[in-house]
């Protein structure tokens, strides 16, 4: 696994490469993929530091982060966060690569500014998948939603969570 970290307004030491990657190396014996790139980015605000671990493999994205005072904490904590989701959606994982999905590629993601009103523009490459399958996408993001193309009929669609802790799909019509 080749392990890039940066520090936005924090410079990064040896020291803390090493603990990083040390951690990080861990996650190799989940991962059945030969060239994965693990992006860490260390930020501070106060007296606080935030580490968010992106891991992109072939066929989904690995994503946790965290806030604590103390950064060898944080990296404790997100390395706990990527483990148990790599744990929880083992078999769920490996059926997917059976399956030879298309490869995601990070650089597919531009981020643009505005000054309006709208803070943040995303662009996404909308790839084919299940409504189960864009579940678990969404579940190893840590996000609330997300956008898919559903495999067989081609048509794009919102998979969210419910507040009854169930899960929605959002269609057009």
């Amino acid at each position: 696994m080749e392990i890039l970290i940066r520090g936005n307004k924090i410079e990064i030491t040896d020291a803390m490469k090493e603990y990083a990657n040390e951690k990080l190396k861990k996650l190799e014996k989940y991962i059945n993929e030969d060239k994965v790139k693990a992006t860490v980015l260390v930020k501070v605000r106060n007296y606080y530091h935030k580490v968010e671990v992106t891991i992109p493999m072939k066929n989904l994205i690995l994503r946790a982060e965290e806030e604590q005072q103390d950064f060898y904490a944080c990296i404790d904590m997100v390395i706990n966060k990527l483990e148990r989701q790599l744990k929880k959606n083992k078999n769920k994982i490996k059926s997917r690569e059976k399956r030879g999905y298309k490869e995601f590629n990070i650089d597919d993601l531009v981020e643009e500014e505005t000054d309006e009103e709208i803070k943040k523009v995303k662009k996404v490459d909308v790839k084919p998948m299940t409504e189960e399958e864009a579940v678990l996408q969404m579940e190893l993001l840590g996000h609330n939603f997300y956008l898919f193309k559903d495999g067989e009929t081609g048509e794009s669609k919102v998979v969210y969570k419910r507040n009854d802790g169930g899960y929605g799909v959002i269609e057009s019509k």
